[in-house]
């Protein structure tokens, strides 16, 4: 998807803030789960190292499971907004909510749908595993 450059982001508040590596143009998931349902979340997908949270920002945190527990949807205690989160699909990346990447440096290249309602169907067929491995890993 192109060069990769540091994109800045954070929660409504901004008790919450973030440094991402990634490219400009991203492409990002809509899911239909529940929660993201309900949310409208729209998010793009990088490798864990790839994301930094600022220093302080920890104590603003909290964070709700459900179903299988393994997705982590990280929120601000103070605005309630989820400007990152651990999917499930991806445990080892980070999911972004590309509304909460500051104006300015991120772009849609692409939006795709991800059946989040009949997860275990679509899951293998969707790619969204290789979004949060590094060139390395490739």
């Amino acid at each position: 998807m192109g060069d990769s450059i540091m994109h800045r982001g954070g929660c409504h508040c901004k008790r919450v803030r973030w440094q991402v590596l990634a490219p400009s143009n991203v492409i990002v998931w809509d899911c239909n789960c529940s929660n993201c349902a309900m949310r409208r979340n729209r998010h793009f997908i990088v490798p864990a190292s790839d994301f930094k949270l600022e220093e302080g920002s920890e104590h603003w945190l909290t964070t709700y499971t459900f179903g299988t527990k393994q997705a982590q949807h990280i929120f601000c205690k103070v605005c309630g907004i989820t400007s990152y989160y651990i999917p499930r699909s991806n445990p080892d990346g980070v999911a972004v909510t590309v509304g909460c990447i500051d104006p300015g440096t991120i772009d849609i290249a692409e939006i795709r749908e991800f059946d989040g309602q009949n997860w275990e169907n679509f899951y293998g067929s969707s790619g969204i595993a290789e979004f949060s491995k590094s060139e390395d890993d490739k």
